[in-house]
C-alpha cells in the first residue's frame, strides 16, 4: 500500500511496483495484470501481507479491526491465488507460496483472531492443492514462527522470549520453495532450524 517504498525496493531489484489493496479483489487482479503485461508472463506468488490484531482479548477488538485482519490475512490470499490461476495457466504452470504462520498450526492464545485466519489459509493451501497440481500449478505454504522484522510493530510485547528467524532466513525458505516445493506441503520456519514439512495426523 506504501507506494514509495514499493517503488524503491522494485529499483534496487530491478522489479516493478505496483501500489494496491490486495484485501480487495480488483487489487489482486491489478498486481497480476500489471505482471503479465510488464514481463510477459507470471511464473511464480508469493502471497505474503498479513497484520496482527493485536489482542488476546476479543471482548477488545473492535469491528473495523477484525475487519482489516479478515481482510489482508484471508480476503488476499483468497483474491490473489484466483487472480494468479489464469495467469499461470497461461504461462503452462507455476507455483503460487501463501505465508500462513506458525500460529496456522497451533492455538496461538496471544492473538486468536490471527491464529484464526493463519489457521484458514492452512486449510485453503491443503484443500487447493490436489485441483491445482492437475493443471501444473503447485501450492504451498510456509509457517514461520516470529521473525525479526517490522511487522509486530506496537504488537512486539506479544513476543515472549527466545530467539527469532531473521528475514534472511524466510527469504531463503521462500526462494527454495518456490523453485523446488512440494504441493501442498506446509514448511515450518523455526530460528535455528532447517525449514521442516508439518505433516497432520489422519482424520
Amino acid at each position: 500500500r506504501d507506494g514509495a517504498a514499493a517503488r524503491s525496493v522494485a529499483a534496487e531489484v530491478g522489479g516493478t511496483a505496483v501500489r494496491a489493496d490486495l484485501a480487495a479483489p480488483e487489487g489482486t487482479r491489478t498486481a497480476f495484470a500489471r505482471a503479465e503485461a510488464v514481463h510477459g508472463r507470471l511464473d511464480l506468488v508469493h502471497l505474503n501481507a498479513g497484520m496482527l490484531s493485536g489482542t488476546p482479548d476479543l471482548t477488545e477488538l473492535d469491528e473495523a479491526r477484525y475487519r482489516a485482519v479478515t481482510g489482508v490475512n484471508i480476503d488476499a490470499v483468497v483474491f490473489g491465488v484466483r487472480a494468479a490461476i489464469p495467469a499461470l495457466r497461461r504461462a503452462g504452470g507455476g507455483a503460487v507460496l501463501v505465508t500462513s504462520s506458525i500460529a496456522g498450526l497451533t492455538g496461538f492464545d496471544l492473538d486468536p483472531v490471527y491464529a484464526m485466519t493463519k489457521h484458514a489459509v492452512v486449510g485453503l493451501v491443503r484443500a487447493l492443492a490436489p485441483s491445482l497440481a492437475g493443471q501444473g500449478i503447485r501450492i504451498s505454504a510456509i509457517c514461520p514462527d516470529f521473525v525479526d522484522t517490522g511487522f509486530l510493530g506496537p504488537h512486539r510485547h506479544l513476543v515472549t522470549g527466545g530467539p527469532m528467524l531473521t528475514a534472511d532466513a524466510v527469504a531463503e525458505a521462500v526462494l527454495g520453495e518456490l523453485a523446488d516445493g512440494e504441493s501442498g506441503r506446509l514448511l515450518v520456519l523455526r530460528a535455528g532450524q532447517p525449514p521442516a514439512p508439518y505433516v497432520f495426523a489422519p482424520a
